[in-house]
């Protein structure tokens, strides 16, 4: 990769990476494994950057992470327990209605199986159409809308206090 191309790489990453990032979060449902994915998707892309850059490297990242991703939830090695420096502190009420929902949301959406957290991910959050999402995760639209389906009413039964709206609303944060 000559400069210019590198110039523009890191560039183009050091704009749009926490965006890129919020994606790798909202499908991991955990900081590292968004991380890591963040980085596989990265480095793969860096040597392929001339001819992604001429498109719309944005979106072509983003769908990389989601295939990358559903490459992971099919790997069983991936599969192991992930350790932590620290055991996370629980989250005590502190008033605001917002911050609950926010916890109440991200702890439901980390229940849910990961091809369903991705349905809504990409639908809610990143607010595609059926058909992109279907073709994103090699399923058909069909499929996409009985899991966003499901998907949805799981989140209705682990946080009876979230209704669509509101799900749709604290996705975006």
């Amino acid at each position: 990769m000559d400069a210019d191309l590198e110039r523009e790489f890191s560039e183009f990453i050091e704009a749009r990476s926490h965006a890129l990032f919020r994606t790798a979060l909202a499908l991991t449902g955990h900081r590292q494994q968004a991380e890591d994915l963040l980085q596989t998707v990265l480095t793969r892309s860096v040597r392929h950057w001339a001819r992604i850059r001429a498109d719309a490297p944005e979106a072509y990242l983003r769908t990389a992470l989601y295939r990358e991703q559903t490459s992971w939830w099919r790997s069983l090695r991936r599969r192991r327990e992930v350790s932590a420096e620290r055991v996370p502190e629980v989250s005590t009420g502190d008033g605001t209605a917002t911050v609950d929902l926010h916890l109440a949301l991200r702890q439901a959406l980390a229940l849910l199986p990961p091809k369903r957290r991705a349905v809504l991910v990409l639908r809610y959050f990143e607010d595609r159409p059926d058909s992109e999402i279907a073709q994103i995760l090699g399923c058909s639209e069909s499929t996409v809308r009985s899991q966003a389906a499901r998907a949805l009413t799981r989140l209705r039964e682990l946080c009876p206090k979230l209704d669509i709206l509101q799900v749709k609303e604290t996705a975006g944060r």
